[in-house]
């Protein structure tokens, strides 16, 4: 077995990995960007090295760097752990003609698998069923139409050589077609380098499962059954489960062997993924199609562990070092079921626009880490991490475990009320309303439930304007309790020789301007009217938090205050609420109308219009990157564009005004 490995990735990867190799005492090795020089995986590994600028071009891709500090520091052999080099045929060669071992496949199964045309046309000699499409090597745009035409819209675009939802688009119409090939061909070839697509049918209610494969280098190979990842927002996945629900036995055997004959097919060796795509026919039936091979370690990975108990991780290493797979086929059993939730620092009420900033407050349920248990948090951040515009969005990954689906999806629900992120936006309350949604709830799983279930998931409101009023006026009540003198006369606990008092409080909720009067009684109980809701104010601190009582409701609330934004978090979810010094405020104005500002940080793509454009709301104004994805920025109103402020190339900072629009 390796005595030193370098981990050639970051985050959360890189201490999961490091986790598995300290445990069967390897040493680990970590590398890091400028970005990443504080980052939690540099200090979880035994040793680390720079390699380079913040963005990944500079660091985590430059692989001849990955190699000089391997030779340097020892290193034996090297994880890639998943995007960045891990796919990358070039680099695992490079770690061969090094003499070092790449803990992956072979780089002539990389290479196989690596282009999506040239391995459908593989699959389909190695008899695994094909989805109906284009795979051919003339990319030109009218061919490629013409293709579309043939098959019959909807049909999907994709990156010959991408993942991760990247260099896809969905057309509904021959119109469109032009349109999204354009955009798709430039995020693959920012992505990627290269923009060669193909085009296939759009199935529809389609669920994407896919089959944990394994192979070592005595020719041996077994499938740890499968994992659903249907539920996806922009082609990536949100939740993904094992067992895949509803799944026959005699379904999951075919899938299973179809996704050993592809592995076999190339001569694999490590851990892969073969995705399908199953359709689903109205009787129940369902059919599956081949659409891709992950020549790495997945994201999802831990559900797999979940359900077989066992770490893939430790798995890699032992092939890698030339051992036999642990267990044959008949040995591999499913227990329980598994469901991992992604978090990430993004707005889902926003188009799923991706967020960065620090993070103030990171608390998280009780759990274990890299490890089989209820509740696992697999993560690569500390409170105080900031979450910047050069990596994915990801914070972290949430996995539970049960005896049934039922037990799982509670679970899951009780530990993402726990968890509490505060300085930038995250998708972890849309995830409980996923989780709690009726498609999901009832396994009804294909590519469109967030679509087909958005007016459940998107702009809705679980803490009420009655109970964010509360939490922040018994929060101030606490703190100012907190700072009293033992004066008696400079005490604000509402105390009068006669007549009673009675304080304003002024708060902003969801952009709206709201007061709130508090009286406080002789007998030294508050009452506290929001609007047209009034009643007596009970609150008193717990160990949980604040226990408060108003109007009717009783609730936990966990809240931080940063500046005079107040974070509200309940059993039911969370929300924000400004509570308003007047005083502090005095002489702010408001933004000057007719400008439109980045909404986050990143690079300007394009400008689809020009300075004396007539332009209308919502129609796209500019393409903006970041966080690895493109982002269509649109007119806020109606105008003429007076003028553009950067152009294409240029790096932008967040909030930065890109164009003026007159009336």
């Amino acid at each position: 077995m390796f005595k030193k490995i370098l981990i050639a990735n970051r985050g959360e990867i890189a201490c999961r990995v490091a986790a598995t190799a300290r445990r069967m005492a390897i040493k680990t090795v970590a590398v890091y960007s400028d970005a990443d020089a504080k980052a939690k995986h540099v200090g979880f590994c035994d040793e680390a090295i720079h390699i380079g600028g913040s963005a990944p071009k500079d660091s985590y891709l430059r692989w001849e760097r990955i190699i000089e500090a391997a030779k340097a520091t020892g290193a034996e052999a090297i994880h890639p752990g998943y995007g960045f080099l891990s796919e990358n045929e070039e680099f695992a060669q490079a770690c061969v003609d090094n003499g070092l071992a790449f803990i992956g496949p072979p780089p002539s199964a990389i290479k196989a698998m690596g282009l999506k045309a040239e391995s459908k046309q593989l699959m389909e000699k190695a008899g695994v069923p094909l989805v109906p499409g284009y795979h051919g090597s003339d990319q030109s745009p009218m061919l490629l139409k013409r293709e579309a035409d043939r098959i019959g819209y909807p049909v999907l675009i994709k990156a010959s050589a991408g993942g991760g939802g990247k260099g896809m688009r969905a057309v509904e119409r021959s119109e469109d077609f032009d349109a999204a090939l354009e955009s798709c061909k430039r995020e693959a070839i920012n992505s990627f380098g290269d923009d060669a697509v193909l085009v296939e049918k759009y199935a529809q209610r389609p669920r994407h499962i896919e089959i944990q494969v394994f192979g070592d280098t005595q020719g041996n190979y077994v499938y740890l059954f499968e994992r659903d990842c249907s539920v996806q927002r922009r082609h990536q996945k949100v939740l993904e489960e094992a067992p895949a629900p509803g799944l026959s036995e005699a379904l999951r055997q075919q899938m299973g062997e179809a996704a050993v004959a592809a592995a076999r097919a190339v001569h694999y060796v490590g851990a892969g993924t073969v995705e399908f795509i199953v359709e689903q026919a109205a009787n129940g039936g369902m059919k599956f199609y081949f659409m891709e091979m992950n020549t790495r370690l997945q994201v999802e990975h831990p559900v797999t562990e979940a359900i077989t108990g066992l770490d893939l991780v430790e798995w890699q290493l032992l092939v890698a070092a030339g051992h036999k797979l642990p267990l044959a086929q008949d040995q591999l059993r499913i227990k329980g079921h598994a469901i991992e939730a992604r978090i990430c620092a993004e707005s889902p009420d926003n188009n799923f626009l991706p967020a960065t900033g620090s993070l103030h407050v990171y608390q998280k349920p009780q759990s274990v880490s890299f490890e089989r248990g209820p509740v696992r948090i697999d993560d690569g951040v500390r409170q105080g991490d900031l979450i910047s515009p050069f990596y994915d969005s990801m914070v972290a990954k949430l996995i539970v475990h049960g005896t049934t689906r039922e037990e799982a999806l509670a679970r899951l629900d009780a530990a993402l009320a726990q968890i509490h992120i505060v300085g930038l936006s995250t998708n972890v309350q849309f995830l409980r309303y996923v989780v709690r949604s009726p498609s999901f709830v009832a396994a009804d799983l294909d590519t469109a439930l967030i679509p087909r279930e958005a007016p459940v998931l998107f702009n809705q409101e679980p803490v009420g304007l009655a109970m964010a009023v509360a939490s922040a006026v018994a929060h101030t009540l606490l703190e100012e309790k907190a700072l009293e003198a033992d004066d008696p006369f400079s005490r604000r606990d509402g105390w009068r020789s006669h007549g009673v008092m009675r304080r304003t409080l002024d708060f902003e909720f969801h952009d709206k301007a709201v007061s709130a009067v508090l009286t406080y009684l002789h007998d030294g109980a508050l009452l506290l009217t929001v609007g047209e809701t009034s009643g007596p104010l009970v609150f008193s601190p717990s160990a949980s938090g604040i226990d408060v009582r108003f109007a009717g409701q009783r609730n936990s609330v966990h809240l931080y205050k940063n500046s005079d934004l107040c974070h509200v978090f309940t059993g039911y979810g969370a929300t924000h609420i400004v509570a308003i010094d007047v005083l502090a405020h005095a002489g702010d104005s408001h933004a000057e109308s007719g400008r439109l500002t980045a909404p986050m940080p990143g690079k300007v793509v394009s400008f689809a219009i020009k300075a004396g454009d007539t332009v209308q709301k919502g129609q796209a104004l500019a393409v903006m990157e970041a966080m690895k994805m493109e982002h269509t920025i649109a007119a806020p109103a109606d105008g003429v564009v007076t003028e553009l402020l950067y152009a294409p190339g240029d790096q932008v900072a967040e909030g930065a005004e890109l164009l003026k629009i007159g009336v």
